[in-house]
């Protein structure tokens, strides 16, 4: 009779054939260059996809690993055969070809989750499992780390033990296709079960042309198909064809400072601004260990979390016929440097805009003031630089690393098209820059959705500008002096972009824009078209409450003429870091109650 050891070694070693690549690695020369391709019989169709030159030997060790798995299976597949089988259910006799858990398993695998607060879009995702939806599936998509797997084990963990027998939750590697998906999935809808939840779906090359599978056959006969994956452009593709009204869509790349706080236990938008764009493995606390904690982290999330996505997901859709003008980059395999170099200037060009705008501005009386009257360390240092000359070097030396860092400089269209797939991820925003008295001069800042990488790109780029052989002139008192207030001048941009985005995403139905004067601005105006109002705000990185403040929203020019463009002013604000007050008929509001109290959609 066959052992149970020798049934577990069976199912053990398909398993690990089902994770290795089958097929053979070929190699071609063209224009002198030499190129690797994997080549691979499935489906009675010929496949081949071209492999990285430092992806070769780990591929061909890969598929020699699985030649010899697949001999010892055949091996010990006729030894057990040969000794008879046990009389068993139909249940314990099906081996999975994909990584399936089941019944008591899934317990044990949502255990860790069972103490985490819950992200907002867990009470969606249960209306969709419990509901009376049908012929849908529930599509959970988002970057790398933003609470995706989560949210599936914690619906599990809190799922009733009737409820918890018809469930299964699949997770999906590379080497899956949708033929494997499924014979397991019709192996358990003829067994009963009800909820089946699949990790990393967009995994599967064939996912994106072949995902109706799953609301045309399994959801229609009253399955409730959770499917979740990193690739989320992979999943807007499949939406717009496959899918087509047979899906609701939770994105959760997006993280507002509500959330962030919430969820992970942590307060003030500095912390936010630091860390802020991504969940913790642990559900619970940031630390220095964190993705965005330096810049080598933050270059390697967009690497792998960003960059992969938008390649794998071109790759997939289309037979790979829809790369368009990146089509040379991605032949190149500079496409991922590509990615990383339009994120990277964007920031570069943000830094550039915080020391033309602010460091030179009139605002520098404010720190300068600020400083003399510091308690613990007080200093004149301000007073005494030459802050001209200082940001005069500061962006030459900007410039000079911006070329300096080029391995390739994509063109424009390139870039364009590269900008519009961040901006399908949700990973940028755009606000309107709005003038007046010049009314068609109008313009757009990006905003990075995901804070804690713009800082970290962001710091790291000062750090290396105060380490210039041309600021040994200054003290190093001075040179501190001079990264923090830049550092502070940053964090005061990033939280009025902060601010910008989430007033943006609350409220679709109105206007939300800078607008900017000859002389001054006002950091945010909320138009109101239907009602014919508007608000004006300032928005100021301090504590404190000062007149400098608010004075253009005492400007009764500027007034005048945003009521007369916009309807009458309801109410004029500073959002700011201190104690919600009145300052001279100003309100003065919390920005963390402020972007408590906002609901983004």
């Amino acid at each position: 009779m066959r052992s149970d050891q020798d049934h577990m070694s069976i199912d053990e070693l398909k398993k690990k054939i089902a994770a290795l690549p089958k097929g053979s690695v070929s190699k071609k020369d063209i224009n002198g260059k030499t190129y690797y391709y994997h080549r691979w019989q499935e489906d009675k169709r010929r496949h081949e996809k071209y492999v990285p030159f430092d992806e070769v030997d780990e591929l061909k060790r890969k598929i020699e690993s699985r030649k010899q798995l697949e001999a010892e299976l055949e091996k010990l597949g006729r030894v057990s055969g040969s000794m008879g089988q046990e009389n068993t259910t139909d249940r314990q006799e099906h081996a999975f070809e994909t990584h399936v858990r089941i019944g008591k398993e899934l317990r044990t695998y949502a255990f860790s989750v069972r103490n985490y607060k819950k992200r907002e879009g867990y009470k969606r995702l249960k209306e969709y499992v419990y509901g009376d939806s049908f012929d849908k599936v529930f599509v959970l998509y988002g970057l790398r780390r933003t609470g995706k797997t989560t949210l599936i084990r914690q619906i599990l963990w809190d799922m009733s033990d009737e409820d918890i027998e018809k469930a299964a939750f699949i997770q999906i590697t590379a080497r899956d296709d949708l033929a494997r998906v499924n014979r397991d999935l019709r192996y358990l809808e003829k067994e009963g079960f009800r909820y089946v939840f699949m990790d990393e779906v967009t995994l599967m090359e064939d996912f994106i042309e072949g995902a109706a599978l799953f609301s045309d056959i399994f959801a229609a006969c009253g399955m409730k198909i959770v499917l979740s994956g990193t690739d989320s452009l992979g999943f807007l593709f499949t939406e717009d064809e496959q899918l087509y009204d047979r899906c609701e869509m939770l994105h959760t790349t997006f993280i507002p400072y509500r959330e962030f706080e919430t969820v992970l236990g942590i307060k003030g938008i500095d912390e936010y601004i630091r860390y802020g764009g991504t969940m913790s493995l642990g559900g619970m606390h940031y630390n220095e260990t964190s993705t965005f904690a330096s810049k080598e982290r933050a270059d390697e999330y967009v690497d792998t979390a960003i960059a992969h996505n938008i390649q794998h997901s071109l790759r997939c859709y289309q037979g790979g016929g829809h790369f368009r003008a990146l089509q040379r980059l991605y032949e190149k395999d500079e496409l991922t440097s590509a990615i990383n170099r339009v994120v990277e200037d964007m920031n570069h060009r943000f830094t550039m805009e915080v020391l033309t705008r602010d460091f030179r501005s009139s605002d520098l009386a404010i720190s300068a003031r600020n400083l003399r009257r510091d308690r613990s360390e007080p200093t004149d240092i301000l007073d005494r630089i030459d802050v001209d000359t200082v940001t005069s070097r500061l962006m030459q030396l900007l410039e000079i690393r911006n070329r300096d860092e080029q391995s390739l400089e994509p063109d424009d269209e390139c870039a364009w098209q590269i900008r519009e797939y961040l901006h399908l991820l949700d990973l940028i925003e755009y606000i309107d820059v709005a003038s007046l008295p010049e009314v068609n001069q109008r313009g757009s800042r990006t905003v990075i959705a995901q804070p804690g990488l713009r800082y970290a790109q962001a710091d790291a780029l000062i750090k290396s500008l105060m380490e210039d052989q041309l600021f040994s002139e200054l003290s190093l008192t001075e040179r501190n002096a001079v990264t923090e207030r830049i550092r502070s001048e940053i964090r005061g941009r990033m939280m009025e972009d902060i601010v910008l985005l989430e007033t943006k995403l609350a409220y679709k139905e109105k206007d939300i824009f800078v607008l900017q004067f000859p002389v001054g601005e006002f950091d945010m105006v909320v138009a109101d078209p239907q009602k014919g109002v508007c608000s004006i705000y300032e928005i100021k990185h301090s504590r404190e409450a000062v007149p400098e403040q608010y004075r253009h929203l005492k400007d009764e020019e500027k007034c005048a003429a945003v009521e007369h463009r916009y309807g009458p002013i309801a109410s004029r604000a500073v959002i700011y870091r201190g104690e919600d007050q009145k300052v001279d008929d100003i309100t003065y509001i919390n920005v963390e109650k402020y972007l408590k109290g906002l609901i983004t959609v």
